[in-house]
C-alpha cells in the first residue's frame, strides 16, 4: 500500500512540475501570466504596399530596436490567405506575442486563435479581429474620423448634394468603421450615388472613379475609406476637368502634399509610427507579465488647407 501511495506521489510531482511553468489561469482568475515563447514579437501586417502600414512597420521596428527586443516582420500583401501563412510560420518560431493587422477582420481569426491556444499574447493594430479576445486592441476611433470628415465635406458642397464612397478591402474593420462613420453623417444631409470598393488601392481608386464619373458627372464630392484611394480619384477627376471635392483618411504625405495645393480639401490623420511604437511597448509588458489595457485609443485630427 505504501508503495502504491508513493508512486502517485511521485506522478503528481512530475506532473506538477511539468506545467508549474506553463500556470493557466480560467475565466480570468489571478494575474496576467508571464508569456510563454522565448521573448520575441511577430508582427504581421496587412501590406508593406501601402505607405500607412509602411509606417507603422516602421515605428515599430524602431521601438522593437530600441527596446532590445527581437522582432519578425511579415508582409502579408494584402492576400488573406497568406496572412494566415504568415501567423502560422510566426507561430512555429515560437514568438511570444503576435501583432496583427489584419487583411480581413474575419479570414484571420482562426490563425489568431490558434496563436493563442498556444499560449501566444495577441495584440490587433488598426483593425480588430472579429470573435477573438485578443489581449488589446490599438486602433485610431475610425467611426469618429470619418463622421469628422464628412461633416467637413458637407460644409464645403452643402446638403443635397451628390457624393461617392469609395470603400475599402470588404471585411476589414477599417472599412466598416469608416463606412458608418461616413453614412451617419452623410445618410441625414447627402446624396449618396455610389459606394464601391477600391481595396484601398490607388490604382483601384481611380478606375473605380472613372467609372462613377461615367455614371453620374454631375457628383459634387467624394469620401474614400484611405489617401491611396483619394489619391487615384483626384487622378480620375484631373482628367474629367471636373471641380469635385475630395477628402481622404490617413493623412499620408502623398495625401497631405495634395492638401496643401488645394487639389485635396482634407484628410484624416492617424499616427501610424505610434501605433507601431505603442504595439511594442504593450508587447513587451505582456512578455513581462503585466496587466494591460484592452483597448488602447490612438488619437485623429482632420487635417485641411
Amino acid at each position: 500500500m505504501m508503495k502504491k501511495i508513493t508512486g502517485i506521489l511521485l506522478i503528481l510531482c512530475m506532473v506538477f512540475g511539468m506545467t508549474g511553468c506553463n500556470a493557466i489561469t480560467i475565466d480570468g482568475e489571478g494575474e496576467a501570466a508571464q508569456s510563454t515563447g522565448n521573448g520575441s514579437i511577430g508582427l504581421s501586417v496587412s501590406t508593406l504596399n501601402n505607405p500607412f502600414f509602411v509606417s507603422l512597420a516602421e515605428g515599430a521596428k524602431a521601438a522593437a530596436e530600441e527596446n532590445g527586443v527581437s522582432l519578425a516582420v511579415a508582409d502579408a500583401g494584402d492576400d488573406s490567405a497568406k496572412q494566415q501563412n504568415d501567423i502560422e510560420d510566426l507561430i512555429s518560431r515560437n514568438v511570444s506575442v503576435l501583432i496583427v493587422n489584419p487583411v480581413d477582420s474575419d479570414a484571420v481569426a482562426p490563425a489568431v486563435q490558434n496563436a493563442i491556444s498556444q499560449g501566444i499574447k495577441v495584440i490587433s493594430v488598426d483593425r480588430v479581429v472579429n470573435g477573438v479576445d485578443v489581449d488589446c486592441q490599438i486602433a485610431s476611433d475610425n467611426v469618429a474620423g470619418a463622421r469628422m470628415a464628412t461633416e467637413y465635406l458637407i460644409e464645403l458642397i452643402g446638403e443635397g448634394a451628390k457624393v461617392a464612397e469609395l470603400q475599402g478591402v470588404p471585411g476589414a474593420s477599417a472599412t466598416i468603421d469608416r463606412g458608418a462613420g461616413f453614412h451617419e453623417a452623410a445618410d441625414e444631409a447627402l446624396n449618396v450615388v455610389a459606394s464601391q470598393s477600391a481595396n484601398f488601392d490607388r490604382a483601384e481608386g481611380m478606375s473605380v472613379m472613372e467609372n462613377v464619373l461615367q455614371s453620374d458627372g454631375s457628383i459634387q464630392g467624394v469620401f474614400a475609406h484611405n489617401d491611396e484611394m483619394a489619391l487615384g480619384a483626384l487622378q480620375a477627376i484631373a482628367a474629367s476637368g471636373k471641380d469635385i471635392k475630395v477628402v481622404g483618411f490617413d493623412a499620408t504625405d502623398d495625401a497631405v502634399n495634395e492638401v496643401k495645393a488645394g487639389r485635396m480639401v482634407a484628410t484624416v490623420a492617424q499616427k501610424p509610427e505610434l501605433m507601431g511604437e505603442t504595439a511594442i511597448l504593450t508587447a513587451i509588458r505582456l512578455i513581462a507579465g503585466e496587466e494591460v489595457e484592452k483597448s488602447l485609443p490612438v488619437e485623429v485630427e482632420l487635417i485641411t488647407k
